[in-house]
């Protein structure tokens, strides 16, 4: 009788715990070529668009938050992205660093590896340039991910509004890459959104126009992170 083979030896867990969200992803749970706009389904809403993009590519084991603030939850406080996520490291899809924990994401770009802060990639490990202009990300957060304002419509009503006549120029949104070497560089917080409407733009034309989310170079993406590495 031949011996029994050896146990085969464990795999190591994969280190992804970061990812924007796709525009694929984004049209596909939408069922919209425009995206959500600003009505996640609010926060609640939010977390489970990261962990049906998770599930999607073999990571819905971790549990997913999205990096959005509120001016109200479930105890009518404010809460702030960088209060949901845990304490680090995130990795990004390929498997380079993010930032090794909160600290590092206080930066204009976060203090991981160069390549990947500086084009942040989706759930694919995709760039987040190759669609083109599409580096408005939404976050309603300030530079150190707290709430970036009282008023509801910062938040597109705590992401349940997709009007065109809610958050004009009031939702914060950061920058997937920066526009240039000098400026457009905050990951967080660098400019704020048209409105809170359904829209999607990827071509350069300056600040752009209309009243939607991605109006400005965007579609109204938001950042996952997950609680373990």
């Amino acid at each position: 009788m031949a011996p029994p083979e050896p146990d085969a030896e464990p795999q190591p867990e994969r280190l992804f715990s970061f990812f924007v969200t796709s525009l694929q992803a984004m049209r596909e749970l939408s069922g919209s070529e425009d995206g959500f706009g600003g009505d996640l389904g609010g926060l609640e809403g939010a977390d489970e668009i990261c962990q049906t993009i998770a599930t999607g590519v073999g990571a819905g084991h971790k549990t997913w938050r999205a990096f959005l603030s509120v001016t109200a939850g479930p105890d009518g406080q404010p809460v702030h992205a960088i209060d949901r996520i845990g304490e680090g490291p995130w990795y990004d899809a390929n498997g380079r660093l993010i930032a090794n924990n909160i600290q590092g994401l206080m930066g204009a770009r976060p203090a991981g590896d160069p390549q990947a802060v500086n084009d942040l990639c989706d759930e694919f490990g995709v760039p987040s340039s190759v669609l083109g202009d599409s580096h408005d990300t939404l976050t309603g957060s300030n530079r150190q991910g707290r709430l970036n304002s009282p008023n509801l419509q910062s938040t597109c009503n705590d992401w349940t509004s997709a009007s065109g006549q809610v958050g004009r120029n009031l939702v914060m949104c950061g920058h997937t890459w920066p526009r240039s070497n000098r400026s457009g560089l905050q990951w967080i917080a660098d400019h704020t959104a048209h409105g809170c409407a359904p829209g999607v733009n990827l071509i350069q034309n300056g600040p752009g126009s209309g009243d939607c989310v991605g109006c400005g170079g965007g579609y109204g993406g938001f950042y996952c992170f997950a609680l373990t590495p």
